[in-house]
């Protein structure tokens, strides 16, 4: 969401329907051996001691403030309602890349508590109404675009949070370690994963039906905005088909507000040339407004998995992921695991087809998912020491094995249970963290 791009001054050069094609070919995939691992970890921030009081505009802005003084390995951005994003340089290894955001956690951390703030990890906030935060003209043309379909595109924007495991695209060539294999994983997979980690089942202080709201939030923006090519082509032909053919979310202007064209694809911006023609700024711009469950930007960012609660949860959709995509043994297993949930997405990509919205819906207790998630955290347990995990990650992994995915459970089914087993309106108690 917080994805920011050049801006629109300057000399332009328009650009074809071909060029387009082509440099999305070239750039969304970036192949060869997998080295490097990132993550984006989104909080809400809500009152360290009453979270369910709102919390102003002006301390936010004063805690963001504070915040811009602290050096951070990692980047902090500031979501349109508010919500916190560290993002990961890349790493070179599991632990680089958790020891670098644990410690800017900590500093973040820090600096909230003393202005009475703290970092919530929920997929979605279970109390507060989407309350844009950020008014600049990239939020007005996204909210006046997402608004015609529906007020899912506002609690996308202002009320969700996740944790967003970034990995290199992978060879060339075949095998679990190819790019081809990894894109197609990256998909099956990702159903097992929004089912394993939901973690957002209440909106408005009442539960939805689904586990993963945030995930319901995500689909019924729909596909042109918010889903994924077919998978039965080549991953870049595929990417770039999608691309072209998606609806521009707004053509930018030096003054004043953007236009928000209704129903306009790239593809017809370039033949059109109107309302002008369409430059290589407009085409990176406009890839940083399409966000599908698996996006790829050179590496492939996996987008599908909710905040987890606890200061450390996040390590564990971060640990687990990183073992079945760079692991090749753990690959192969996780491939095997979740190729026979093919047979359950039908023809719609995800994630708007059966297999993920039963997974965003029921989580674990979906018998197929439950022993695909078994297999790929066992495969990802053996994994992680070949990673180089500590015991303490690979630890932090099996206790939530235990806890959630044998039992075929998530985060989201504590949440409920306490929402039953505690009358937090007359107690006053926190019962969504």
């Amino acid at each position: 969401m917080s994805d920011s791009a050049s801006g629109c001054t300057g000399p332009r050069t328009a650009v074809t329907e071909a060029e387009a094609e082509a440099l999305v070919n070239g750039i969304c995939f970036k192949t060869g051996p997998p080295r490097r691992l990132g993550v984006e970890v989104e909080w809400l921030v809500h009152e360290l001691r009453t979270p369910r009081l709102p919390v102003t505009p002006e301390r936010l802005e004063a805690a963001y403030a504070a915040l811009r003084t602290v050096p951070l390995r990692s980047a902090l951005t500031v979501e349109p309602g508010g919500q916190l994003e560290l993002s990961s340089p890349p790493a070179a290894s599991l632990m680089e890349c958790i020891g670098t955001v644990s410690a800017d956690l900590d500093a973040v951390r820090a600096v909230l508590a003393r202005g009475g703030l703290r970092l919530v990890g929920l997929g979605h906030d279970p109390w507060h109404t989407p309350r844009r935060f950020l008014r600049e003209r990239r939020y007005d043309a996204l909210e006046a675009c997402l608004d015609r379909g529906g007020p899912a595109g506002r609690h996308m924007m202002c009320a969700s949070a996740s944790v967003q495991v970034c990995v290199d695209a992978g060879h060339e060539e075949p095998g679990p370690l190819g790019h081809g294999r990894r894109w197609w994983l990256a998909h099956q997979l990702g159903a097992v994963l929004v089912a394993a980690f939901a973690n957002s089942p209440l909106l408005g202080r009442r539960p939805t039906g689904w586990l993963s709201t945030r995930q319901l939030m995500w689909t019924e923006i729909g596909p042109g905005r918010a889903g994924a090519p077919p998978l039965d082509g080549a991953p870049r032909a595929a990417w770039a088909r999608h691309v072209l053919d998606a609806p521009v979310m707004c053509v930018r202007h030096d003054d004043g507000p953007w236009e928000v064209p209704e129903g306009l694809t790239f593809r017809e911006w370039t033949r059109a040339r109107r309302p002008r023609p369409p430059t290589r700024e407009d085409l990176d711009y406009h890839l940083t407004t399409l966000f599908p469950p698996v996006r790829p930007r050179g590496h492939l960012e996996l987008r599908m998995i909710d905040a987890q609660p606890g200061d450390d949860g996040w390590i564990v959709p971060l640990a687990v992921t990183a073992a079945l995509f760079d692991d090749a043994q753990a690959a192969e297993t996780a491939y095997r695991a979740v190729k026979p949930l093919t047979e359950r997405s039908g023809p719609l990509p995800a994630p708007h087809n059966p297999l993920w919205t039963g997974a965003a819906r029921t989580g674990l207790a979906d018998p197929e998912l439950h022993e695909a998630a078994v297999a790929c955290f066992t495969a990802a347990l053996e994994a992680l020491p070949r990673l180089g995990a500590t015991t303490e990650v690979t630890d932090a992994v099996a206790a939530f094995q235990d806890r959630y995915v044998r039992k075929g459970r998530c985060p989201a089914d504590d949440l409920l249970e306490r929402l039953r087993g505690t009358d937090g309106r007359a107690h006053g108690k926190d019962t969504a963290t």
